[in-house]
């Protein structure tokens, strides 16, 4: 499988991290959308860094990773489940030529929620855009929300995204070892070291196991098995029918009148849903619409 997320650990030190690279996922998300490559880039990278957030869960949910600013790009939004079916969507004003990340994002904020399926385990995280990369937003989202150092990196192609998470934990290594705060300081500068060593090609490759032995010499990096990364849209014609539900009767009754019917379209995926004046007026009576996920 060429999509997948894995975890692994170092052995004999506190440290652990993920990686994921993405192919098939990737181009599928994409594959009813038409962005400038500026955007697919910061989009790719948001795609890799809502997969190693949702890896980090120890429960059932989704995580959802919002870019909110004043740059060119006014909203992203990535989202990827407990089970990794990843979905992403940007909106953008026009842009030609190439645009860093700062022109991309301006002021804002970036948002990580969690939708968890035990309301109690739910939470949210809000951060400021901050230095030259998403990669740099998101290290000072884990110092500020879990306190734990955090190094983030990211990479993203039209064929390929890739993305590692490595993080220095409270206590002991893989081996159970103990050490004393000189050794754990030690390996985690010595980690930080080889993450800033890695350049975004290099992370792009494909074998992530042989890079990590690379990246920490003599230490022992354990790898687990991976989880595959689907693309998948949560959309749905029930989803859409609640949405309309929302807006008030008059109001689509309204569009109804003026369009003859109240056609809703996906911003994640593309696929249009139809409601005729049949459809919204079952909408508010309280019996159930006609059709099902379909295209009517």
């Amino acid at each position: 499988m060429s999509d997948l997320v894995r975890r692994f650990v170092l052995e004999r030190h506190p440290i652990r991290g993920h990686a994921v690279r993405l192919s098939l996922s990737w181009q599928a998300l994409r594959e009813h959308q038409d962005y400038p490559p500026a955007v697919q880039h910061l989009l790719g990278e948001a795609v890799g860094a809502v997969v190693l957030l949702a890896a980090t869960l120890k429960f059932d949910g989704v995580l959802t990773l919002q870019l909110q600013g004043k740059g060119l790009v006014s909203l992203l939004v990535a989202q990827c489940t407990h089970d990794f079916k990843v979905r992403a969507m940007a909106r953008h004003d026009p842009i030609g030529g190439e645009a860093g990340f700062r022109s991309l994002a301006g002021e804002g904020q970036i948002v990580v929620t969690v939708e968890a399926a035990d309301r109690a385990s739910s939470y949210q995280g809000v951060v400021p855009i901050t230095g030259n990369s998403l990669a740099e937003s998101l290290e000072a989202y884990f110092h500020q929300s879990e306190q734990l150092p955090t190094r983030v990196l990211l990479a993203a192609s039209s064929g390929v995204v890739a993305g590692m998470l490595v993080q220095r934990i409270p206590g002991a290594g893989g081996t159970q070892v103990q050490l004393d705060e000189a050794a754990l300081e030690s390996a985690w500068q010595k980690a930080d070291a080889a993450m800033s060593a890695l350049a975004r090609g290099q992370l792009l490759e494909d074998d992530v196991e042989q890079r990590l032995v690379e990246m920490f010499g003599v230490d022992e990096v354990r790898v687990f098995s991976g989880h595959e990364v689907k693309f998948e849209c949560r959309c749905s014609r029930e989803r859409v029918a609640n949405v309309l539900r929302s807006l008030g009767v008059e109001e689509v009754r309204s569009v109804i009148e003026e369009q003859g019917a109240c056609t809703v379209t996906c911003e994640f995926c593309q696929k249009p849903y139809k409601f005729d004046a049949i459809d919204v007026e079952h909408l508010f009576d309280g019996t159930a619409p006609r059709g099902s996920d379909s295209i009517n």
